[in-house]
C-alpha cells in the first residue's frame, strides 16, 4: 500500500526558503520558476543520481545469485542459494523503499511478511521460496536496472545542460583565456567554425539554458513517476494480501462487536425483565400467603404484580427488536425504517426506494445503522426535521440521514458514529459523516448490494 503526502511543490522546504517576510515573497513566485531550486526538486533528483549505484548493485547481486542458484539445482546447494538471493532482493527492497519515503515522500508499507510452518532453516527456505513478495522484489532488481540507466543519463543531462547553458554569460570567458578560441563552439568542420561568443548568441545560450532549466524539474518528476509505480507496485504488499489483512481486521471487529452485543443483551436481561421476573414472583408468593388472612392486600398485591408483568413484557419486546424487530423481517426495511422514524423525537420523513429486498445480513445492518443515526439526532442534534433515503445504485446500497441540526458530530472522537463505521466496514461498507458547526448534518452510508 503507498501512500503520497506533500503533493506539488508546495512542501515546506525549510529555513532557507521559508521565513517571515522572505519566505511569504519566495511564495508568491510561481511555481515554474521556483521548481529548479526547490527542495522537492533537488530530492528527486538526488534519487534519479542514487538510482544508478543502487540498481546496479542489486541487478548484479539479483542476477548472480539467481545464476548460481539455478546452475546448483542439481545438488541441494541451489535452493538455500535462491533462497539467500531472494531474502537480499528483499533487504535491498526495504532499502528503496525507505529511499522512496525519504526522498519522493512516497510511504509504501511492508510487503507480508513469511509465512514459515515451522521455525527453522529449511521452513525458511521453503516460505522464501514460496512468497510472492520475494519474486516481486528480485523482478524489481532486474527490470529497475535498464530504467534507472535511462533516467539517470535524462537527469544527467538536462540538469548540467540547462544549468551551464543559463550560467554561460558567467564563464564563456574560459575558451579565449585558456583555450584559444573566440567561446563555445557550436559547429566545426574544415572550413568552418561557428562559436557563441557575441552579446546575441551568448543571450540567446543563455535563455535556452533558461528554458531547460525551467523544465527540467518537471522532467525530473515525470521520471521519478515511474520509480514510484515500480516501488508501489513491486515493493509493497499485494492486493490479495491487503485484502487478507483487511478481513482479518473485519472478521475481529464483527467478533467484537457480537461479543458486545451479547454483553448488552445479557446486561438488560439481568437488570431489566430478569429483575422484575424476579421481584413478581416473590410479589406473588407474598399474595398467595396473604390470599386468605386479607384478600384485599393480596388482590392489591396481585394488581401491581400485573403491571409488573406488562412492564416485563414490553421490555422484552424491546429488547427483541434491539435484536431483531419482527416487522423488518416481515415486512422489510420501508416498514421497520418507518417504524423507528415514529419512535423518534423529531420528525422524519422516510423514502425507501429499492426494487427487491436486500440480503437479510445487508438489511440488519441497514436497519440498525439509521436506528443509530436518528438517537443520535434525538440525543444530540437539537434538530426540527430530519429525512431518511435510501435507495440502490448497481451494486450498492445508499442510505442518507440528514438533519438540520447544530451539527459538530465527529466519526473520529470515539462516539457511536464510530461503532458504526467499524460495523460497516465489516461488510465492505462505508460511512460518511459531514457535519459542519451550526450544521446541518448530512451522514451517508454505503453497503453492498445482494439481493435476498
Amino acid at each position: 500500500m503507498a501512500t503520497e503526502y506533500g503533493q506539488g511543490y508546495g512542501w515546506d522546504d525549510g529555513p532557507g526558503f521559508r521565513g517571515e517576510g522572505t519566505g511569504e515573497r519566495w511564495h508568491r513566485l510561481p511555481t515554474a520558476l521556483r521548481a529548479p531550486i526547490e527542495a522537492r526538486s533537488l530530492r528527486e533528483f538526488a534519487y534519479l543520481m542514487l538510482n544508478l549505484p543502487i540498481s546496479v548493485f542489486a541487478f548484479t547481486f539479483a542476477l548472480t545469485m539467481m545464476s548460481l542458484g539455478a546452475g546448483l539445482l542439481i545438488t541441494f546447494l541451489g535452493v538455500p542459494v535462491l533462497a539467500a538471493g531472494l531474502a537480499g532482493c528483499r533487504g535491498l527492497g526495504a532499502l528503496e523503499r525507505a529511499r522512496a519515503r525519504a526522498l519522493l515522500g512516497l510511504d509504501v508499507a511492508a510487503p507480508e511478511p513469511l509465512r514459515m510452518r515451522k521455525q527453522s532453516p529449511m521452513g525458511w527456505m521453503g516460505a522464501t521460496l514460496k512468497s510472492g513478495a520475494s519474486w516481486r522484489h528480485l523482478l524489481y532488481s532486474v527490470i529497475h536496472f535498464p530504467w534507472a540507466v535511462f533516467a539517470f543519463s535524462v537527469a544527467v543531462t538536462l540538469w548540467t545542460t540547462g544549468w551551464s547553458l543559463l550560467t554561460y554569460p558567467l564563464w564563456f570567458w574560459v575558451f579565449p583565456m585558456s583555450g584559444g578560441q573566440d567561446g563555445l563552439q557550436l559547429y566545426g568542420d574544415e572550413a568552418h567554425h561557428v562559436y557563441l561568443n557575441n552579446p546575441f548568441e551568448i543571450t540567446v545560450t543563455a535563455l535556452v539554458g533558461l528554458l531547460l532549466t525551467l523544465a527540467t524539474p518537471w522532467i525530473v518528476r515525470a521520471l521519478t513517476l515511474v520509480d514510484r509505480l515500480l516501488v508501489g507496485g513491486l515493493l509493497g504488499p499485494s492486493k490479495l494480501a491487503t485484502r487478507v489483512v483487511e478481513l482479518e481486521s473485519d472478521r475481529g471487529v464483527v467478533v467484537d462487536t457480537a461479543a458486545a452485543d451479547l454483553r448488552r443483551i445479557e446486561r438488560d436481561l439481568h437488570d431489566g425483565a430478569q429483575a422484575r421476573l424476579v421481584a413478581l414472583a416473590m410479589d406473588l408468593g407474598l399474595a398467595k400467603e396473604k390470599l386468605t388472612e386479607d384478600p384485599e392486600a393480596a388482590a392489591r398485591m396481585v394488581g401491581e404484580a400485573h403491571g409488573e408483568v406488562k412492564t416485563a413484557l414490553q421490555e422484552l419486546r424491546d429488547l427483541a427488536r434491539g435484536i431483531h424487530p419482527a416487522v423488518l423481517t416481515d415486512r422489510g426495511l420501508d416498514a421497520a425504517l418507518s417504524a423507528i422514524a415514529s419512535r423518534c423525537t423529531v420528525p422524519v420523513h422516510v423514502e425507501v426506494d429499492l426494487p427487491a429486498r436486500p440480503a437479510p445480513a445487508i438489511e440488519g445492518i441497514a436497519y440498525f445503522t439509521v436506528s443509530e443515526l436518528l438517537q443520535n439526532i434525538s440525543k444530540h442534534s437539537r434538530a426540527t426535521r430530519a429525512t431518511v433515503d435510501v435507495w440502490r445504485i448497481e451494486n450498492r446500497l445508499m442510505i442518507q440521514v440528514v438533519d438540520n441540526g447544530v451539527g459538530g458530530a465527529d466519526a473520529d472522537t470515539g462516539s457511536g458514529l464510530a461503532g458504526l463505521t467499524g460495523r460497516l466496514d465489516s461488510v465492505d461498507g462505508i460511512l460518511v459523516v459531514d457535519s459542519p458547526v451550526a450544521g446541518p448534518t448530512r451522514v451517508t452510508a454505503e453497503l453492498p448490494w445482494r439481493a435476498a
